[in-house]
């Protein structure tokens, strides 16, 4: 059992910093400096301004957090012409 629990928080991404980490605002107008978990960076998941992401936030830090999800939103498929696309023929 961890010693404190994680706060998990819905946001979207407005700003992209270099190495990975983004600039999210969150639901409750607050915005923050996050970073792409490891599984999102492991299965190349690509995040890109607008995206619907869920943040954990760590009770010690409010300003930091760790970005678990990101939503495909309505309609968002695979990427056109990408690799599904082609196993398909």
């Amino acid at each position: 059992m961890a010693k404190e629990e994680l706060l998990t928080l819905e946001g979207q991404i407005d700003e992209i910093y270099p190495d990975g980490r983004f600039g999210v605002m969150l639901e409750n107008n607050h915005r923050i400096i996050a970073y792409t978990a490891g599984k999102m960076r492991k299965f190349r998941i690509r995040s890109v301004v607008g995206d619907r992401v869920r943040v954990e936030l760590t009770p010690y830090d409010l300003e930091k957090g760790r970005i678990v999800f990101r939503d495909k939103g309505p309609g968002g498929g695979g990427i056109p012409g990408g690799p599904a696309a082609r196993k398909r023929r």
